[in-house]
């Protein structure tokens, strides 16, 4: 499996087929839903359940808690402890103190492992984009790459990553305090809705537009704009769709996805089409959808 583990806090939405396939350990958040004990990401509650939940429980806010500095140091100490080197790639930490956590049981396990090679990255992104790069830290490690050079390729790719979506409300956005709570209620008698872009680690507004088809349409548009200008190649970068609770939509939006490339020579045979997690949904509400870009990490 190469030269070292490859660990993802569990913003990184990818399936558990793929953690398994890919032997990625991931290390999950926690949610509330509105009141309660907070509940362990997949473990306690699965992605499809937390949306049936949402749906079912409008008005309610659930909320989420970033993993603790001992799930860290419990599966840093694990694998180290079998002479094994660890990359663990965490959410940007513009949204959450997880990266920090992490550093801290890193720090920690120094202390008694002082030999131990464990790099944590902080990747700039969150949700299907930070899936795309937690792959690359696998396509590297499956190629030979070692632990130090891997990080210094991810490192030259992190800011190519992006993120260009919608929401269906805003409501949990303005919620959360991402926008200005007075936004939140004018934009919501209004019925626009938010088109917004991650870049370097933190969200911004990308326009707004009244009703969700128009909005789906800004998406591809911005999208387009900045893949043209970005790439000659469709070999240098990966793409993929992730969607809230409606996934016919997002196979929908996927085959105008597939258009848009093949409109710009850019063509990819298959797009992955990846769940948001419950950790990003408790700020865009079920109804996120949008589209990840990562360019590739070389190789040679």
């Amino acid at each position: 499996m190469g030269d070292f583990v490859v660990i993802s806090d569990g913003s990184g939405d990818l399936s558990p087929e793929i953690y398994r396939e890919k032997g990625i350990v991931m290390i999950p958040f926690y949610v509330m839903l509105g009141s309660g004990d907070y509940l362990e990401q997949e473990r306690d509650i699965s992605t499809s359940e937390f949306y049936e939940w949402m749906v079912s429980n409008p008005g309610v806010y659930p909320k989420s808690s970033t993993p603790s500095t001992q799930d860290y140091l419990h599966t840093f100490a694990e694998h180290v402890k079998r002479g094994e080197k660890l990359l663990c790639i965490c959410i940007t930490e513009k949204f959450s103190n997880s990266y920090q956590t992490a550093r801290i049981a890193r720090q920690m396990l120094l202390e008694d492992y002082p030999d131990a090679q464990v790099e944590v990255i902080n990747c700039m992104m969150n949700t299907v984009a930070q899936g795309l790069y937690v792959l690359e830290a696998c396509r590297l490690r499956d190629a030979g790459v070692p632990l130090h050079e891997a990080v210094k390729r991810l490192e030259e790719i992190t800011p190519s990553g992006r993120i260009f979506f919608t929401i269906g409300s805003i409501d949990y956005l303005s919620h959360g305090g991402r926008i200005g709570k007075l936004a939140g209620k004018v934009s919501a008698v209004l019925g626009i809705r938010p088109i917004i872009t991650l870049k370097e680690g933190e969200i911004f507004a990308s326009g707004v537009c009244r009703g969700r088809g128009k909005s789906i349409d800004k998406v591809l548009s911005i999208s387009k704009d900045y893949l043209h200008e970005t790439f000659a190649s469709s070999d240098e970068f990966e793409i993929a769709i992730g969607y809230g609770y409606d996934r016919d939509e997002a196979v929908a939006f996927r085959n105008r996805v597939h258009d848009l490339l093949d409109s710009l020579g850019l063509h990819k045979d298959d797009i992955p089409v990846r769940h948001i997690s419950s950790v990003i949904s408790v700020h865009t509400g079920p109804y996120p959808l949008g589209i990840c870009v990562l360019k590739k990490a070389r190789l040679d």
